[in-house]
């Protein structure tokens, strides 16, 4: 594909590092694992990444602060350079629109390629209309001329998604700004019409492994997912071979079955950062409630299974 977008590419929605307790009595920003932060990006680098997003749905986003996000992106900008063209999105919407303003603006400040915008979640009636001026507010106030805000559309989990027309009314009037989406969707139909719709003018980062050839061949530029964490060097290898206008069946194949496999634990944050530990050596890190580490008899297994696909 001709004409990428500057942040096409395939990204792992990483997975938070998490110690599970401050580490410091009254100060929750050293709950996070500091040291590993370095291994863990040049692992995703080692294995094909493009780059990642932080604070996605993986990286159980909602359950972090904006004082504990700014934590942890403060600490990342100090050592992001020694993974070398390495792109770092960055996961800010809340359901306040102050409060995305406040992250947004906080994570260009910083230095961030990005950010990935849930729509304001719990008014889950809110029209086109509605969710065209909160966007339009945030763009204006937040996101930098030469910045790019991709929306994230995730109906499953937020319970209201982007319209196509939603679509081209923000690309028509941020259409710098408004790079595009995270398609999160599950939903092959939507898919191909948004491929359809807009062409390579909207960047499509698709967020469904067992059909990113499918997006690929509807105009996304890339992918964001999960399972990157464990099995980008497989999505970077069809990535590439379709940008080399080669047939990437074969390892979407594979990729599909490995997806299928993961889909079997839900949520699924914490089968990944458990295999990221049994399989790869990477620290254990804990989830925080709601969500539970899995247990060890079957984080073995789901490793043992896993490995042989």
């Amino acid at each position: 594909m001709t004409n990428l977008h500057p942040l096409a590419g395939v990204y792992a929605a990483a997975v938070t590092p998490y110690l599970g307790k401050p580490r410091t009595e009254g100060k929750p920003d050293t709950a996070f694992d500091f040291e590993s932060l370095a291994v863990f990006l040049h692992f995703l680098g080692s294995r094909g990444c493009h780059g990642t997003l932080l604070f996605g749905t993986t990286g159980e986003g909602p359950s972090f602060s904006p004082r504990e996000r700014e934590a942890l992106l403060r600490s990342i900008r100090v050592i992001r350079h020694q993974v070398r063209d390495f792109k770092m999105l960055v996961g800010t919407g809340t359901p306040s629109l102050t409060e995305t303003i406040e992250l947004t603006r906080l994570a260009y400040e910083l230095g961030y390629d990005g950010t990935v915008v849930l729509p304001p979640y719990y008014f889950r009636k809110a029209n086109d209309d509605g969710l065209f001026q909160w966007f339009s507010e945030l763009i204006t106030q937040a996101v930098p001329q030469g910045k790019h805000l991709l929306g994230y559309h995730i109906p499953a989990m937020t319970g209201v998604g982007f319209s196509l027309d939603l679509i081209e009314r923000l690309k028509t009037k941020f259409p710098n700004q408004f790079a595009g989406i995270k398609d999160s969707s599950h939903d092959e139909i939507f898919a191909t019409e948004v491929g359809q719709r807009f062409g390579n003018d909207l960047l499509v980062l698709n967020g469904t492994d067992s059909y990113f050839q499918h997006a690929l061949k509807n105009n996304a530029q890339g992918a964001i997912t999960a399972p990157a964490n464990l099995i980008s060097d497989n999505l970077r290898e069809i990535w590439d071979l379709y940008q080399a206008g080669k047939d990437p069946s074969e390892v979407q194949a594979k990729v599909t079955e490995q997806r299928h496999f993961l889909e079997h634990y839900s949520p699924i944050a914490p089968v990944i950062k458990g295999l990221l530990h049994k399989i790869h050596g990477l620290p254990h890190w804990a989830v925080r409630p709601p969500l539970e580490s899995v247990d060890e008899k079957t984080l073995e297994d789901a490793a043992e299974k896993f490995s042989k696909i």
